[in-house]
């Protein structure tokens, strides 16, 4: 590379609300405001049609009215529940915001497989010391701690394999929610990357319920350094790795004793040792990713797009260049792009 990257203008990951030709202040709201209430409804109508499945089937109501589909048929629907705020939020970005659904991925318009890849082996060592961490941790004394039976090879990889499904897709969910849209929709306002960290990692932490301090102070840990790599690196692909490896090694752990997966225990419940080994690991993941885009670079900001200006009521013919001359211009929009109307900001804004 011969030009540096700090020279390179751009639009940050936060700011890729306004890049749209008709934004206005109003649209992340209106999103806001469609997503939620058409989350419920898909839900309740989720929860409805389960119900009547189950009872048809013969199987037995919960305590709270829902149909008992079996501890890994409850977690399957309860991660259905969440993953289908993904398909909702990519809808809004594109009805309400009138940009590219892609543009919530990355600053590229799109999710970055490989570099996505890279995180998911950057997150192994992490994960994989906080697994051997709750192995090591004594127990909090609980009844449940005390009663753990190991539940068996057979219905274990049974569940394995159903989380391996359902889990990426819950976590990716959150992902584009608060990562996404929550810190793009707080950027649309705010130039500052961390004042738009902020709210959505206060209400990530927020969302998982209230169950110990600790609990509370680890989630809102996530949420910070996860919206900070989201920018730092210009997509949700980090933020994804980690969540997506963390929340199997948590399934996986319940999913290995009797009734694990019937808890309703959340990262919100976390002791003070759990939750104090979970924030070492966040930490360590985000300085091997840091280290890492400085191998690699990923795109961290948005080419500068041009305003689309008014069209011309006299248009001059096109005359091309002499063959081998300079390209000195482009083309003052592209229709099939987004564009940003403000200041770019440089790499070392961030």
């Amino acid at each position: 590379m011969t030009t540096a990257s700090s020279d390179l203008a751009g639009f940050a990951y936060h700011r890729m609300g306004r890049c749209a030709g008709r934004q206005r202040w109003w649209r992340p709201a209106l999103g806001t405001v469609l997503f939620v209430p058409s989350w419920i409804v898909i839900v309740l109508l989720l929860y409805a049609f389960s119900y009547a499945l189950g009872t048809a089937a013969g199987y037995p109501e919960l305590p709270d009215g829902g149909v008992d589909l079996g501890p890994l048929g409850n977690m399957a629907l309860d991660l259905t529940y969440i993953a289908i705020a993904l398909p909702l939020i990519l809808l809004a970005v594109r009805w309400t915001e009138r940009r590219p659904a892609g543009t919530l991925s990355s600053v590229t318009g799109r999710l970055r497989l490989r570099w996505l890849a890279r995180c998911l082996l950057a997150a192994l060592l992490p994960v994989a010391l906080l697994a051997l961490s709750t192995v090591l941790l004594p127990d909090d004394g609980s009844a449940s701690a005390e009663s753990a039976a190991w539940i068996g090879w057979r219905p274990f990889l049974t569940s394995l394999a159903v989380l391996a499904v359902f889990v990426p897709v819950q976590a990716a969910a959150e992902e584009y929610v608060f990562r996404g849209w929550l810190t793009q929709a707080v950027g649309t306002f705010l130039r500052s990357p961390w004042l738009a960290v902020l709210p959505q990692a206060a209400l990530f932490a927020t969302a998982h319920g209230w169950g110990t301090t600790w609990g509370f102070i680890d989630l809102l840990l996530f949420g910070l350094v996860a919206g900070w790599l989201t920018n730092r690196t210009g997509g949700l692909e980090a933020s994804i790795a980690l969540h997506v490896l963390n929340n199997l090694l948590a399934f996986g752990v319940s999913a290995a004793v009797v009734d694990g997966l019937s808890s309703d225990d959340t990262a919100a419940d976390a002791p003070w040792q759990l939750a104090l080994a979970d924030m070492a690991t966040v930490l360590l993941y985000a300085a091997i990713v840091l280290r890492m885009t400085r191998r690699h670079r990923p795109q961290r900001l948005a080419p500068p797009m041009a305003t689309p200006s008014a069209p011309n009521p006299n248009p001059q013919p096109f005359v091309a260049p002499p063959t081998g001359a300079p390209r000195s211009y482009e083309a003052a929009s592209d229709p099939g792009r987004p564009s940003c109307g403000e200041r770019p900001v440089r790499e070392s804004d961030l």
